[in-house]
């Protein structure tokens, strides 16, 4: 399992190590996306992969399953990443919602049978949304140049570094029985495309270019979650010198988390 994990972070320590470089080469004119020409490849290979893979199973797992058992599995995996939300919560200097969070992991994996039910919600236990890329952007680590990678999809040079760290500190890399933790990513990994099936049809009536729409999405939507949905009026991102309204933000959630998990 060690060995694992160790193959996993060298991995993306290659991954850091060549968004670095690509940060500092500009390939086209655009400030925000200075490597368009190899995003647009690696997007291209992302929606070929999701057409034909994991699309395909995610349709299946939700007209098989019920909708209810739907629910579970994905409160389940919720509940796993309300451990590294917490310790990031912590590492922003925001105890409260980190108590918060430690709590929310206490009372679903006890009362809520091991988070398939989600008590803590119906009791006023706020779910949070918060990785160490998110946390480096706390710390004012600048984004770096957007990236598309192969099969992580969507991320700036500073949500690559904390990609690694996302991946090195995920609870189901420790799981020591090879077998079982490759299912859990497995189904997680349906379980949340499965949940974003209906977002598809949104993007392709709104979106003129997918690439485009999917890339301002994700920045815009990192930008709202590095400043906890309250943003700086000014945008760098549009060049205008208002931000997206929430209800904007709010809109283009769902096409960043589709392309993230593709």
């Amino acid at each position: 399992m060690k060995t694992t994990i160790k193959r996993q972070a060298g991995k993306l320590t290659v991954l850091v190590a060549v968004a670095a470089l690509l940060g500092g080469c500009a390939t086209s004119g655009n400030p925000k996306d200075p490597v368009e020409g190899f995003n647009r490849a690696m997007y291209g290979f992302n929606e070929g992969l999701d057409k034909v893979l994991i699309k395909p199973v995610a349709t299946g797992y939700e007209t098989v399953l019920p909708s209810p058992l739907q629910t579970g599995v994905a409160n389940f995996f919720s509940n796993i990443a309300d451990l590294m939300i917490g310790v990031n919560n912590l590492l922003q200097g925001k105890p409260a919602q980190a108590a918060s969070d430690a709590g929310r992991v206490l009372v679903n994996t006890t009362v809520g049978f091991l988070g398939i039910l989600d008590v803590a919600s119906t009791m006023g236990m706020e779910k949070h949304e918060e990785d160490f890329g998110q946390t480096f952007g706390r710390w004012g680590m600048d984004d770096g140049a957007y990236v598309v990678w192969p099969f992580f999809g969507p991320r700036t040079v500073r949500d690559t570094i904390g990609l690694a760290f996302d991946v090195a500190t995920d609870p189901l890399s420790y799981v020591d029985h090879v077998p079982t933790r490759n299912t859990l990513w497995a189904v997680r990994i349906v379980s949340d495309r499965a949940e974003l099936l209906k977002a598809d049809k949104v993007i392709e009536e709104a979106a003129l270019d997918k690439y485009s729409y999917v890339r301002d999405a994700y920045l815009q939507r990192r930008r709202s979650l590095i400043h906890d949905g309250n943003p700086p009026k000014f945008d760098p991102y549009s060049g205008s010198g208002e931000g997206k309204s929430a209800e904007a933000r709010d809109g283009t959630a769902a096409s960043s988390q589709v392309a993230a998990r593709n």
